[in-house]
């Protein structure tokens, strides 16, 4: 990169002076190498290390075509997505870029020996393609990871139902954990000027997948009254599934596997909550066979917490380990919402206590760009905040993704690229000054 790109980009008052910028013919970027996609076969996912994976490369930069922005990433974050990527689990990611590139035209060019993997980024526009009209060079954004063709009517009712709908950096090459990003110009957003670079980074893959899974219509319908169970409340899904909650007027129910994740709910202003490790729940007597009295003293605990009642919602991403007990736990007639499956994929539940007691399960993932849009309206606002707990640098970047892997973070984690500081970006200090204590909970 460039010497002093970063803060000369940042100096530049009009789209002229970022237009005249001279665009880097490489960059450093979190890579996987498609000749090391083998290398944890056999070994089992709690022993793979992501930093052995992952790379931090120089790469070409690519050219923006039709609708497409080059962004200047000055800070990014870490998704469950990129440690999937970096463990080659369920698959490796090169078969889905091979994939894409197989529908021809500008996707061609992400089949590369190299993925740059990540799905958030905060930045400046550098370049713009062919008819992007609402972006100009200058503009401060955060991009969602939403990454569509809609050139099938599928989408144009729900573009989550577009068969060509992907998540940027995961499914897609170019991604964001990098001091540049290729991006759809249908991705990006206005970056709240009350934040910095790392922290308004933070909310948007988990923010707007939050939005989609617990507010849309497309989702859950979360309601004033409404009971929620979180799992992973401190998390970075978690973390911001209770703020909606306690915004819209419901009740979270927060579990958590550590007496400092429980302290974090509390500043959050979330009183009912389960430390899982402490009362020590453990749905699973070995591999195969799960623990129906831990559903039942699971759904003890949550009656002692919310005055005799059930949950109205189970905000699911586990998977594996836990969906027995949130299938059991929702109340008659109510949903359980799943949006991932960290603890593994396949699923079992007792389906007597879905039938019998007319329960709907209901699969979200990510959103559509007007959920993303406003979701990250909530965050210019200042009512809902990131949660950001640690920022890394990019070189770092292996170290961010293991904390994820072993369950070490809370909220989300940061990683700067470009930014030289955590402390850069803010432009509106006086509406920072107002927000300060709920910006910094996770810190």
């Amino acid at each position: 990169m460039i010497p002093g790109f970063a803060e000369t980009l940042e100096g530049a008052t009009s789209p002229g002076e970022v237009a005249a910028l001279p665009v880097p013919e490489s960059y450093r970027a979190a890579v996987l190498l498609k000749d090391e996609q083998t290398m944890f076969d056999g070994v089992p996912l709690r022993d793979r290390k992501p930093a052995d994976s992952l790379h931090v490369r120089e790469v070409p930069t690519p050219e923006p075509g039709p609708g497409e922005a080059l962004i200047a990433v000055m800070a990014s974050a870490v998704n469950y997505n990129t440690v999937w990527s970096a463990l080659f689990s369920p698959v490796p990611t090169f078969a889905m870029l091979e994939r894409y590139a197989r529908t021809g035209g500008p996707a061609a060019r992400h089949d590369l020996p190299y993925h740059v993997v990540g799905s958030d980024l905060a930045g400046v526009v550098l370049r713009t393609g062919p008819g992007v009209r609402r972006w100009r060079p200058g503009d401060r954004v955060v991009a969602h990871c939403l990454s569509v063709e809609l050139e099938d009517a599928a989408g144009h009712d729900d573009s989550m139902l577009d068969p060509e709908q992907r998540i940027w950096g995961y499914e897609t090459n170019f991604g964001g954990l990098a001091e540049l990003a290729l991006v759809k110009a249908n991705q990006l957003m206005p970056k709240a000027a009350h934040l910095t670079w790392a922290e308004a980074a933070a909310p948007g893959l988990v923010n707007s997948t939050v939005y989609r899974q617990l507010v849309s219509h497309h989702g859950a319908g979360m309601k004033l009254g409404d009971n929620v169970l979180i799992w992973g409340a401190a998390g970075g899904l978690g973390s911001y599934a209770v703020q909606y909650a306690l915004a819209s007027g419901a009740t979270p129910i927060c579990v958590v596997s550590s007496e400092s994740k429980a302290e974090v709910c509390r500043r959050m202003g979330a009183e009912a909550i389960i430390d899982r490790e402490a009362e020590g729940y453990r749905f699973w007597i070995d591999e195969h066979t799960q623990n129906p009295r831990e559903w039942r003293r699971l759904g003890s605990r949550i009656r002692e917490l919310t005055g005799g009642e059930d949950v109205d919602i189970v905000f699911e991403h586990p998977g594996q380990e836990t969906f027995g007990a949130s299938v059991y736990v929702a109340r008659r007639g109510g949903t359980v919402v799943t949006c991932a499956s960290t603890s593994g994929y396949q699923h079992q539940f007792d389906n007597r206590y879905l039938w019998m007691s007319v329960k709907r399960i209901l699969g979200s993932h990510f959103a559509n760009y007007h959920e993303a849009w406003q979701a990250n309206r909530l965050i210019l606002r200042g009512r809902v905040h990131p949660t950001l707990s640690t920022v890394y640098t990019l070189a770092n970047v292996g170290q961010a993704v293991d904390d994820l892997h072993h369950n070490r973070h809370k909220g989300k984690v940061g990683v700067l690229c470009l930014s030289p500081t955590e402390d850069r970006g803010v432009t509106d200090p006086a509406m920072r000054d107002r927000h300060l204590t709920a910006i910094n909970r996770f810190r």
